[in-house]
C-alpha cells in the first residue's frame, strides 16, 4: 500500500514537473531551438564526422576515447530501446497525458514511439559527454552543457518525463563509468606488461 501511494505521489510529481519545464516556462527562443537541439540527425552526423577524425587522424589517446565513446553509446541505446523499454512499457506524454490530467503537454515534435522510460537521447548524450569528460576533461563544462541541454530538450519539446531523461542519464553515465573502468583495467595489465603508458590530461 506504502508503495502504491509511493509511485503515484512520483508520477505525479514528475507530471507536474513536465508541464512545468514544457509549459509553464515555454517561451519562442526555446520553441524555435528546442526542437533544432533534439533532433539527433542535426548533431548526430557531426559527432560522426568529429569521430572519424578521431579514429583515422588522432594520436593515440583520441582513438582510444573513440572507440569507448562509440562502444558507451551503443550500448546505452541498446539497453535502453531494446531491453528496458519494453520491459517497463511506460508511455511517452505525448500518448498518455490525456489520460492522467486535464492539461495536454505542449508537442513541438513528432510523438516518437509509443514507450519512453528511459529516454534513448539522454542515455547517448549523456553517454557520449561522460566518456568526453573523462579524457578531456579541460572542457568538461561544455561537454556538460550539451549533456543538459539535450536531456532538457526531450522535456521541453514534450515526447519525455522527467524520470524518463534522468533515468536515462543516469544509465549512460553507468555505461560510460563500465567502458572506462574496463579499459583503465586492460591499460593497467598493458602497462605493467610494458605494453604501452597514456596518460589523461
Amino acid at each position: 500500500f506504502i508503495e502504491i501511494i509511493f509511485m503515484e505521489t512520483l508520477i505525479q510529481i514528475d507530471t507536474s514537473l513536465l508541464l512545468f519545464l514544457n509549459k509553464t516556462i515555454s517561451n519562442f527562443l526555446f520553441d524555435w531551438f528546442m526542437p533544432l537541439i533534439t533532433n539527433q540527425w542535426i548533431w548526430a552526423f557531426p559527432i560522426l564526422i568529429v569521430l572519424l577524425g578521431m579514429l583515422i587522424f588522432g594520436n593515440k589517446k583520441a582513438r582510444i576515447a573513440s572507440v569507448i565513446l562509440i562502444l558507451s553509446v551503443s550500448s546505452s541505446d541498446l539497453i535502453c530501446a531494446r531491453i528496458i523499454k519494453p520491459s517497463v512499457k511506460r508511455l511517452r506524454p505525448s500518448y498518455s497525458l490525456t489520460k492522467v490530467c486535464r492539461e495536454n503537454a505542449r508537442l513541438l515534435v513528432k510523438k516518437g514511439g509509443k514507450y519512453g522510460f528511459p529516454s534513448n537521447h539522454a542515455a547517448n548524450i549523456t553517454s557520449a559527454m561522460a566518456v568526453l569528460i573523462f579524457f578531456y576533461r579541460r572542457f568538461k563544462y561544455i561537454f556538460i552543457s550539451l549533456a543538459v541541454i539535450v536531456s532538457f530538450s526531450r522535456i521541453y519539446v514534450g515526447v519525455h518525463y522527467p524520470l524518463d531523461v534522468i533515468a536515462g542519464a543516469s544509465i549512460g553515465i553507468l555505461l560510460a563509468l563500465s567502458w572506462i573502468t574496463l579499459w583503465i583495467i586492460i591499460s593497467n595489465r598493458a602497462t605493467k606488461k610494458g605494453k604501452y603508458y597514456l596518460s589523461i590530461d
